[in-house]
This record gives structure tokens, sequence and C-alpha cells, in this order.
């Protein structure tokens, strides 16, 4: 299994910036081809204190490389892209990941 990761560092305005993820972002992720399950946390703390680097993780599951790879390239991924440049350009580092299990 694959999975993308979104790292999100709180926003300025965090109402606004939910809003957006969970009434315009999220809707265009889910129409992402070949995308098995979306997962939203919220970070609630720094395990060894302070404060935390992020405030919001999002996890994207994909079956295996291929189905993950034309997802990437698809016109609904672009849309997605697009999207979250403009609301979290600066605030989201994306990274992928195989999963052990």
């Amino acid at each position: 299994m694959v999975k993308l990761v979104a790292l999100y560092k709180k926003p300025e305005d965090v109402e606004a910036f939910l809003k957006h993820y969970r009434e315009v972002h999220t809707p265009l992720v889910k129409k992402t081809p070949g995308l098995e399950r979306l997962e939203v946390s919220m970070i609630k703390a720094d395990a060894f204190g302070g404060e935390p680097p992020y405030f919001m993780m999002a996890e994207m599951y994909y079956r295996d490389w291929e189905t993950f790879n034309a997802a990437m390239k698809s016109e609904e991924n672009k849309a997605a892209g697009k999207d979250l440049m403009s609301f979290a350009k600066g605030l989201v580092t994306l990274l992928v990941a195989e999963v052990e299990e």
C-alpha cells in the first residue's frame, strides 16, 4: 500500500482554513481515482513537549504504486493540487510512504 501524507502547519485563520479544507478541498481529493481511504487527524500535542510543528495531518491511501502513480497524473488530482496551493501554500508538506504491513 502507498500513501500520500499531507502535514499542515497551523494557519493564521484556523476556522477559514478548516472550512475550505472540509467544504472544498476534501470533496476534490475524494474524486481522485484509486483513492481507497482518506484519514484526517488533528494534531493535539508533541509527545516530547512544546508546541507541535503541525496542527493537522491527512493520509491518502492507494493500493499500490501503479494506482498511486496513475492517481497523481489524473485531472482530478491536478484540480486538488491546484486548490491545495490556493489555500495552503507555505503551510503544507507532502510526503509519499510505502506502508509495511
